[in-house]
């Protein structure tokens, strides 16, 4: 079998591996997150995935609660939390020193923030995320991976001009948008907002573009 010698490197090759940081949506860290960050360390990686609201005493089993939390939890703070979930990753005996991070809706926003204020990051997928500031652009190291549902119109507002500023910069980033797809399509918890095509490929394209960016 032929090694995968991409950005990651191969996850079997002295047992080392590249780490992801899987960042939740603004309900904090549950069940799906859990399982989504499982499915990362199937494809290879070593995955961890924080619980952003643990400065405010971890993520409460009520989901509006969750909700509330996230609204008080200072950017800053949050932002340091994960950046200190990469810079663990880094480190683990058995890791290769490459990391990126998937995001999703609140966790997507997420991901575009520590595109920009962690230049040791190698790529960033934002799910349905808010988008970074189009100033802050030209610090952005890491590889992009985009991704949008066609329905999502409050999120979607903002691509033009993180896109155009992406260009601007000469920044590496891909960008999708699945046409009848909503927001959280990529949950399948989310009821009838998930969109199981539409989920698939995104994570197909997602665990590729880890391996390979």
């Amino acid at each position: 079998m032929a090694k995968n010698k991409g950005l990651f490197g191969n996850a079997q090759e002295e047992e080392k591996r590249a780490g992801v940081v899987v960042i939740h949506e603004n309900r904090g860290l549950n069940p799906h997150i859990e399982d989504v960050a499982r499915r990362v360390a199937l494809a290879g990686f070593t995955a961890l995935a924080p619980d952003g609201l643990s400065p405010l005493g971890n993520t409460p089993s009520d989901p509006d609660a969750a909700r509330d939390l996230i609204g008080k939890l200072e950017q800053p703070v949050a932002i340091q939390l994960f950046k200190d979930g990469l810079k663990y990753l880094r480190e683990l005996p058995k890791a290769t020193g490459k990391t990126g991070c998937v995001g999703f809706c609140w966790g997507g926003a997420m991901a575009n923030n520590l595109a920009v204020n962690d230049p040791d990051l190698q790529a960033a997928v934002a799910f349905y995320g808010r988008q970074a500031a189009a100033a802050d652009v030209p610090k952005i190291k890491a590889s992009l991976m985009l991704h949008y549902g066609g329905l999502d119109e409050r999120v979607n507002a903002g691509i033009p001009a993180y896109e155009e500023a992406l260009k601007q910069h000469n920044k590496e980033y891909q960008l999708f948008v699945y046409e009848g797809a909503n927001h959280a399509f990529h949950n399948d918890t989310a009821g009838p907002r998930y969109d199981e095509k539409a989920a698939k490929l995104a994570w197909e394209r997602t665990i590729e573009f880890l391996r390979r960016s």
